[in-house]
């Protein structure tokens, strides 16, 4: 016989908070219905306690009956509320049926899963077992939430584009590339959303937003997953003085909505996600520390006097970028906005008005990471039609990361863009600094792990 339904059960923490009015040793007349996994058992006497556990909390069910059930099997239980003599908010059982067998033992219900490996391979039996890993997803879920809720108050629409690229843009970074056999071309997953959502600016939509995944064939650690999640909106006639304004707005949102506060414990510092946060510029913070040159022979020289390995760097841009991540960004340990960036590292940014050598690009970084990254978006086809020249020239010096060049987004923009700003923030990051998590693969669900074999 099939089980009945129990889709109208109750939430255990709304059963728990009606038990926790009774008196203890007192049930209460009103029966409630809810359903859960066993993960406790204790025999007094004729009477046996079992601890129901379902995602919003648990309880202790009463039985007065033989009971014949394993750890872990589920059940759907009706009873009374109430307190037991001990005063343990309590279900006493009126009925309870089987709904689902479990057929492998359940690892230590005391200490959980405590192999990593596992924890990240058998994502089910880490969230079975714990209750902080169960907070954890619900946490990241609530981030995404008031994200979505501050765009949509401030008028932002979301929208959809395309994962599957013929031409890749929007950063510095590896494609992952497949092919379609209708179209008979190599397509490649999106490294960012950026191409596609100022072609809306063009069109008129003046303030839109993408919450998506991402895609990047990088490398793996404790803030890398080659598959990850971003928030990236653009608003038209806004420069990237009003986008550092929303994006410390929207991040205090997320955290306050989401865990009640902006004082958070992240990689072993108390951060204070409150705006407003410091600000430093890019030169300014390179010239502290002694190794700033705009001649690529000098400022190499500065990097290797300071013992900073050099081989790999085969441009000035390449250059320019390790030092400021080698020397400037893993010290920044409250939130700050690092702004006015070579324009060599910044495809898609307009110039500054009294420098053109330096565009208008910050980043956010918290605890030495880099969470956010932000334009004034250049407008101008013209000027971007050559960015993407420079680009090519980097690329032919050795940094296959530079950008390709996308002439169906410098025809779109012949046409006419509004000044915009525009920022990304890496949705898994931002969850890491708000829930104090060290490895990005603790707030990814189902992370890229190499294979057993």
């Amino acid at each position: 016989m099939l089980p009945k339904r129990f889709a109208e059960r109750e939430e255990i923490a709304a059963v728990r908070a009606e038990a926790e009015k009774a008196e203890p040793g007192e049930t209460l007349d009103d029966e409630h219905r809810v359903a859960g996994r066993i993960m406790g058992r204790r025999e007094m006497g004729k009477l046996t306690f079992l601890d129901l556990v379902d995602r919003s909390g648990r309880i202790q069910l009463i039985s007065d009956q033989k009971v014949d059930l394993d750890l872990g099997d589920i059940v759907g239980v009706t009873g009374r509320p109430g307190r037991s003599r001990r005063g343990e908010p309590s279900l006493s059982v009126t009925t309870l049926e089987l709904l689902a067998k479990i057929r492998r033992p359940l690892p230590d219900t005391f200490h959980g899963v405590t192999d990593v490996e596992t924890r990240y391979r058998q994502r089910h039996l880490d969230l079975l077992m714990s209750e902080e890993s169960r907070g954890l997803t619900q946490t990241r879920t609530r981030i995404v939430q008031e994200i979505r809720a501050y765009l949509d108050g401030e008028g932002f629409i979301e929208v959809e584009t395309p994962i599957l690229q013929p031409r890749y843009g929007g950063g510095f970074a590896e494609p992952f590339v497949t092919h379609s056999n209708e179209l008979d071309q190599d397509l490649y997953l999106r490294i960012a959303d950026e191409l596609y959502l100022k072609r809306l600016i063009v069109g008129g939509l003046e303030k839109v937003y993408e919450l998506a995944k991402d895609f990047r064939n990088e490398s793996i650690s404790y803030k890398h997953s080659p598959e990850f999640t971003q928030v990236e909106w653009y608003e038209a006639y806004a420069d990237y003085r009003d986008t550092m304004a929303r994006t410390e707005a929207l991040v205090e949102r997320a955290a306050q909505g989401s865990i009640g506060t902006v004082k958070v414990t992240f990689r072993g510092h108390e951060v204070d996600l409150a705006p407003p946060w410091q600000r430093v510029k890019f030169v300014e913070a390179l010239q502290e520390k002694g190794v700033w040159s705009r001649d690529e022979a000098e400022l190499r020289a500065k990097l290797q006097e300071a013992g900073v390995e050099t081989e790999r760097d085969r441009s000035w841009s390449q250059l320019a970028d390790h030092a400021y991540s080698h020397f400037v960004e893993p010290e920044l340990i409250q939130p700050t906005i690092v702004y006015d960036w070579p324009i060599e590292l910044s495809p898609f940014a307009r110039t500054t008005d009294d420098d053109e050598t330096i565009v208008e690009r910050f980043e956010c970084v918290v605890a030495g990471m880099e969470f956010a990254n932000a334009f004034s978006e250049l407008n101008d086809a013209e000027e971007q039609a050559q960015r993407f020249a420079m680009q090519e020239a980097e690329r032919e010096a050795g940094a296959e990361e530079s950008e390709p060049g996308d002439p169906d987004f410098v025809e779109a923009l012949s046409y006419g863009m509004p000044p915009t700003g525009g920022c990304g923030i890496g949705i898994d990051r931002l969850t890491m600094a708000i829930t104090g998590s060290d490895a990005i693969r603790d707030v990814i669900l189902f992370p890229a792990l190499r294979s057993r074999e």
